[in-house]
């Protein structure tokens, strides 16, 4: 199928030292550009982190220290990769989540505005979820075997839900998933606490999940002391908290998004 593109689209993976947006480094980058007239472009790079990459990292992508030393550094390869980017839009796997996050906080450290207000992301991951059904009706086939009675009447609907549950917590009670770092972990375990953390999402408002939306759309704090508050409120009563996220170990991008909400109340 040719895709209908009205500009350029990147699908992008990175791989990278780990996966703290704001102190880990890209250590490879792949993109595949696909053109409106249906032309097809590659790029890939080994670049230099210019720190050590953990072992239990490089065990994952393949990529150790020895691969990279003589590789250029991101500010280095910056040009000639916003050149090949241009104006495009970008998809990946999970990419909302870290790939487009840590590409705009390797360009800004590199002193490039890498703007993604005007670029599209499409994240392939969430296409996935969408169409394969997720909903309580799927699920209660899939866990218990059976079709639904009654759907969409509360107590039916919370009699399911609690058998899903139940089937969840027996079906995968042993199971190990390996995550992103290596380690075996087991996702599900009969504990609230523990599914709690599992099981919560929330909407971003920065890249880095420090700053969030609330159900109003407002802007709010993910942490510290001011968590739950809106950003403007806290920018209001408190200018000097604004001065002191600059100056801290946040990411740029998160700077960024806070600069603009601070640049906006002086309108």
């Amino acid at each position: 199928m040719k895709l209908n593109l009205s500009k350029p689209l990147i699908f992008l993976d990175l791989e990278a030292t780990g996966l703290s947006l704001g102190s880990d480094k890209i250590v490879e980058i792949g993109m595949v550009k696909l053109n409106p007239d249906g032309t097809t472009e590659t790029k890939n790079m080994r670049i230099n982190p210019e720190k050590p990459i953990p072992e239990k990292i490089s065990k994952i992508h393949g990529i150790y220290d020895e691969d990279v030393k003589d590789c250029p550094t991101f500010k280095e390869a910056a040009p000639q990769l916003i050149q090949f980017i241009g104006q495009a839009d970008f998809a990946g796997y999970n990419s909302n989540k870290f790939d487009i996050p840590l590409l705009a906080e390797e360009f800004l450290k590199a002193e490039i505005d890498f703007d993604l207000s005007h670029r599209r992301l499409i994240d392939v991951q969430n296409i996935f979820h969408i169409m394969e059904p997720r909903n309580l009706i799927a699920a209660y086939k899939f866990y218990c075997d059976k079709p639904l009675v009654n759907a969409h009447s509360a107590l039916a609907d919370a009699q399911a839900t609690y058998e899903v549950f139940l089937a969840q917590l027996d079906r995968y009670e042993n199971t190990e998933l390996e995550n992103e770092k290596g380690e075996l972990y087991k996702p599900v375990q009969n504990d609230v606490q523990a599914l709690s953390t599992l099981t919560n999402v929330s909407k971003n408002a920065d890249l880095a999940g420090r700053i969030k939306y609330n159900e109003k759309g407002q802007e709010v704090f993910a942490f510290g002391k001011h968590k739950d508050k809106t950003v403007r409120e806290v920018f209001e009563k408190e200018p000097a908290y604004y001065s002191w996220m600059m100056q801290g170990d946040f990411p740029l991008y998160t700077k960024k998004v806070i600069t603009k909400i601070r640049l906006s109340m002086k309108k």
